[in-house]
């Protein structure tokens, strides 16, 4: 189960009472919402086998997606000392790398470190001379196949979606400025359906785990490599050529 603000009171109060009760086998919690005192509390009350602190890159300056609340997730280990904790991210290189360690108070752990390589991943870099007309060029083979196309702006986003729709492309925008419910309606239908092509920025991407997004496109540049990796390796989780 999973606390967040998307649940009404009574949801949240069920699976409150089911973890209370060991009812549950994982709680999915972000970090801003546990560092609260009433999900302190709450975790206080409750039989918790382990602390799994996901997408721990967060904790990083290094990294392409900083968030202040994860350095504060320390309180587990000060807290709770006796509860074991894992610390998993996609894309830390070795600077990022220490400073979870360090940041995280996990430098005696073991450290488990596979290779960064997809091998089913196809990487390929265009010169850029009109973005729009080269994307639909490139998705003119890729007709029904899910994909993610990333552009910078909101506007950019939504523009792209325009045109990609008027084309005949099933394509929708997402941005952190569209209404939270057509938001969670769009993310619902690219999980769902086949075919859907989603604009966005990288407002799109957290907990994103299709398996068969054949593609990812940027329209415009990440701010650094930690980041284009991670978005590029959203596509072909399925193992099949992407």
């Amino acid at each position: 189960a999973y606390l967040n603000s998307t649940l009404s009171s009574e949801d949240a109060a069920e699976v409150e009472r089911q973890l209370l009760a060991g009812e549950l086998d994982l709680l999915y919690v972000a970090p801003e919402r546990l560092l609260s005192g009433r999900c302190l509390n709450l975790i206080d009350r409750a039989k918790i086998a382990l602390f799994a602190i996901d997408e721990a890159h967060c904790v990083s300056q290094w990294g392409h997606d900083f968030r202040p609340e994860y350095r504060e997730l320390t309180i587990l280990h000060e807290r709770w000392p006796d509860i074991p904790r894992i610390a998993l991210t996609a894309t830390a290189d070795e600077p990022t790398q220490r400073e979870i360690a360090e940041r995280l108070t996990l430098e005696d752990a073991r450290r488990f470190v596979s290779s960064f390589d997809r091998p089913n991943v196809r990487y390929r870099v265009v010169h850029k001379d009109n973005g729009t007309r080269q994307l639909l060029d490139f998705l003119a083979g890729h007709r029904d196949e899910s994909g993610i196309v990333y552009a910078f702006s909101r506007k950019r986003v939504e523009s792209v979606a325009e045109q990609l729709a008027a084309a005949g492309i099933k394509a929708l925008p997402y941005h952190a400025g569209i209404d939270a419910g057509v938001r969670a309606a769009n993310q619902r239908r690219f999980l769902q359906e086949d075919g859907v092509v989603m604009v966005a920025t990288i407002a799109f991407g957290m907990g994103i785990d299709k398996p068969d997004v054949r593609f990812v496109a940027h329209l415009d540049l990440p701010k650094n490599i930690e980041g284009y990796y991670q978005e590029t390796g959203r596509a072909g989780r399925d193992g099949l050529p992407a």
